[in-house]
């Protein structure tokens, strides 16, 4: 663990050494972003579209179609960050809005359930959100929505134990052949084990008792161990094939989620072992990914472009994890601190307030942005604003 610290903190005094140490206002900065996210992609924000309730994939209305889903689970889950951050309704009035609107436009229009898409993983992240929605209001119907979700569509994709070459695993796709992806189950493994802790929350409308999520979770983070985990690095592999091979690719937000899982056991059960692989896997990430000139790599739109918010959002969690050691604690504080000094100081527009997936370049405010790419500055910029209350 030491070794591990060690290695942190010298790669964390090595980062961007040129960059301009300026202290900023992170919580204004904060609001500034989720303003931009609301006037430029929410979609009720123009005059001709006042019951738009969904974000637009690109700002100026460049493009309006409503294919992609599971950006919906985190733009919303900015806005709760928002509210939660500063108790403003403002943010708390999109919940019912968005609650309707991600449904409405959900293009797979399975009549027993709108809210039904065919990638398991975009189901996981809007249930997540559901569930931080109704941590955030205390409204219930998010809450039984999410439990519903879960239990129909989600750990039904689950594989026996005994049927080769999986063993397990939360299948990626259900229309096409299987594949068991680092991004189908450790969001799992996390809806799991956060509704066991809402297992005595309106008992009637939940199907699973407390012991039951918690056991899902545990053989959901067992089966990644076993087969998307490397234990000497931290890496987490991206997925399995049906003829039992794995994709050894390490992507950010797998590294994330898969940490999240790690540390929710390691709070259920106590057991320090899960928290040490929280640890490894986000080692991994700072270790390994941290070169693009003292930050991680540029992305600025499709689906990889939100990855990196993804990790911020549960790396900023384990920082205020007091199980920990503190060196270790004020290390993730301080990375996440100095990637946002580099996004504020040379990756955000000031005029637009849009961040546009180049940490070292601001997109130009007469060019559309991607939703993805600001979500995740927004991600980066809440989390620091959060571990900065702390």
């Amino acid at each position: 663990m030491i070794k591990g610290i060690l290695l942190i903190a010298c790669l964390f005094f090595s980062l961007h050494a040129n960059a301009q140490e300026t202290a900023h206002d992170w919580n204004k900065i904060a609001d500034g972003m989720v303003a931009a996210l609301i006037k430029n992609f929410w979609g009720a924000s123009f005059k001709e579209h006042p019951d738009r309730y969904f974000f637009n994939k690109m700002s100026q209305q460049a493009d309006m179609a409503t294919n992609d889903y599971w950006p919906q689970a985190h733009a919303m889950d900015v806005i709760v960050d928002a509210y939660l951050r500063t108790h403003d309704d403002k943010y708390l009035a999109m919940f019912d809005q968005w609650f309707e609107g991600v449904p409405r436009f959900n293009y797979s229009k399975r009549k027993e359930d709108p809210w039904w898409k065919v990638y398991v993983d975009d189901m996981e992240w809007v249930v997540l959100t559901q569930i931080r929605m109704y941590e955030a209001s205390g409204r219930t119907v998010y809450l039984n929505k999410a439990r519903q979700m879960y239990a129909d569509w989600i750990w039904t994709q689950w594989c026996p134990e005994h049927e080769a070459p999986f063993h397990g695993g939360i299948t990626w796709k259900t229309d096409i052949e299987p594949s068991k992806n680092a991004c189908s189950n450790a969001p799992a493994a996390i809806i799991a084990a956060r509704l066991a802790q809402f297992a005595d929350v309106d008992k009637a409308h939940d199907r699973k008792s407390r012991e039951e999520y918690l056991a899902e979770a545990v053989r959901i983070v067992s089966w990644m161990q076993a087969h998307l985990y490397d234990a000497n690095n931290g890496e987490v592999f991206d997925n399995m094939k049906k003829d039992g091979s794995i994709r050894k690719a390490a992507f950010t937000y797998n590294q994330g989620t898969f940490l999240g899982a790690c540390h929710e056991l390691f709070r259920l059960t106590g057991n320090d072992d899960y928290l040490r692989i929280a640890e490894k896997a986000a080692e991994f990430i700072i270790k390994y990914k941290t070169n693009n000139n003292g930050a991680l790599s540029n992305s600025e739109r499709g689906d990889g472009a939100l990855f990196h918010g993804i990790f911020f959002r549960y790396l900023a969690k384990l920082a205020l994890e007091p199980a920990i050691e503190t060196e270790l604690r004020e290390q993730y504080k301080a990375y996440l601190a100095r990637l946002a000094a580099i996004l504020v100081n040379e990756g955000l527009n000031h005029e637009t307030m849009l961040y546009g997936g180049k940490w070292h370049e601001a997109p130009p405010a007469d060019k559309p942005s991607s939703l993805n790419a600001h979500v995740t500055g927004c991600m980066l910029l809440e989390a620091v604003s959060l571990l900065n209350q702390k």
